[in-house]
């Protein structure tokens, strides 16, 4: 796909759910490479993506992990490859990633089922500070 950055990774989040709003710029904290970059799911360029590598948003709604002209990753396997690369106690999440998939994303899916109960829900998706604009695609 045309127009992304080739040396970053891409988190697409929901970006009206409190829960991955915090996860954000708790990745955009503990990101000491300059690793990732961040889009809404619900964005144009967001829906341009998913369409593009083709992601069926109805089993997965919460998060994706995608690495332009590389891979993409759904559940579980995004958020371990997106721990893997943080600095911190959070990088060790990543050992988990050796579970079978059945466990790994069943409690992803009871967490992304459940976040806007626990957590809340926006009205409209997050508008990034000055300090933070370069993060966001």
């Amino acid at each position: 796909m045309e127009g992304l950055p080739k040396d970053k990774k891409i988190i697409l989040f929901d970006g009206v759910c409190n829960l991955c709003d915090a996860s954000v710029q708790y990745v955009i904290k503990k990101d000491a490479k300059d690793t990732f970059r961040f889009v809404a799911i619900q964005s144009e360029l967001g829906k341009k993506i998913i369409d593009y590598i083709k992601v069926d948003t109805s089993q997965t709604d919460s998060m994706i992990l995608y690495i332009p002209g590389k891979a993409y990753y759904v559940k579980a396997d995004a958020a371990f490859n997106i721990a893997k690369e943080l600095r911190g106690w959070i990088s060790l999440a990543s050992y988990f990633s050796v579970l079978p998939n059945f466990i790994k994303n069943f409690c992803y899916d009871f967490v992304a089922r459940n976040r806007y109960k626990w957590y809340g829900k926006k009205e409209s998706c997050m508008i990034p500070t000055p300090e933070l604009q370069s993060k966001f695609l």
